[in-house]
C-alpha cells in the first residue's frame, strides 16, 4: 500500500485490510516513509536495456531496492516521485505492476504501471487519462470483476482462434487432397 497518509494511519488501515500482519511489524522495512525509501534506494537513473535497446529507468541502488521491496508492505507519507520510483523499480525487476489512484499526483505512477486503475466518480481527469481502466463505481471490488472479465475474454479469444485454425487446416487439407485426386476442389463456396 502506497499512500500519502502518515505512518500510524497507514498502518491501521493496512491492518484492517489484511495487508499488514502483526509479525510484519518486527521487520524494519515493512512500513516505511517515502523520504526514507527514496534515501535508501536513491533516485531513478536511465540505463540502456540490452534486449530492447531502449532507455529504461532503474533505482540507483538496485540491490538495496530488491532487499527493501521484498519486505515492504506499506509506504506512508509518499510523494508522487516515491510512487513512480516504486513502480519503475518493480517493472525494471520484471514484475507486473498494477496501480490504483484517483488524484493528479497518481498520474505518473498510473501511466508507468502495466495496468492503471482510476476512480471514475471521484478521480481527477489526469488520473482517468493516465489509467488503462476507469472504475465507474469507485469500488475496489470492481477490480476483481474486471480481472475476471478480462480473463474470460482472453480465454474466449484463444478458444475461437484454436477452433478457426483447426477448421481451416482441415478444409485446406481436404481441398488439397481433393484437388490431387479429383482434379477439382470438393469444397465450393455453396
Amino acid at each position: 500500500m502506497c499512500t500519502g497518509d502518515n505512518v500510524a494511519t497507514a498502518t491501521a488501515i493496512s491492518k484492517e485490510c489484511g495487508i499488514l500482519q502483526e509479525e510484519d511489524l518486527k521487520n524494519e522495512y515493512a512500513v516505511m516513509e517515502g523520504n526514507t525509501f527514496k534515501e535508501l534506494v536513491g533516485e531513478l537513473v536511465e540505463v540502456n536495456d540490452p534486449v530492447t535497446n531502449s532507455k529504461v529507468e532503474k533505482p540507483k541502488e538496485l540491490e538495496k531496492f530488491r532487499q527493501i521491496v521484498s519486505q515492504l508492505k506499506v509506504l506512508a507519507r509518499s510523494h508522487p516521485e516515491d510512487k513512480y520510483l516504486l513502480v519503475s523499480g518493480l517493472r525494471y525487476l520484471g514484475n507486473v505492476v498494477a496501480v490504483t489512484g484517483d488524484g493528479t499526483n497518481d498520474g505518473p505512477a498510473l501511466k508507468k504501471a502495466d495496468v492503471g486503475f482510476s476512480m471514475g466518480l471521484t478521480g481527477s481527469e489526469v488520473a482517468k487519462e493516465a489509467s488503462d481502466i476507469v472504475l465507474l463505481d469507485d469500488n475496489f471490488a470492481s477490480i476483481i470483476t474486471a480481472i475476471k472479465w478480462g480473463r474470460n475474454i482472453y480465454c474466449s479469444i484463444r478458444k475461437f482462434l484454436q477452433f478457426q485454425l483447426t477448421v481451416n487446416l482441415v478444409a485446406l487439407y481436404i481441398c488439397f487432397i481433393g484437388g490431387l485426386i479429383l482434379g477439382d476442389s470438393p469444397l465450393t463456396p455453396i
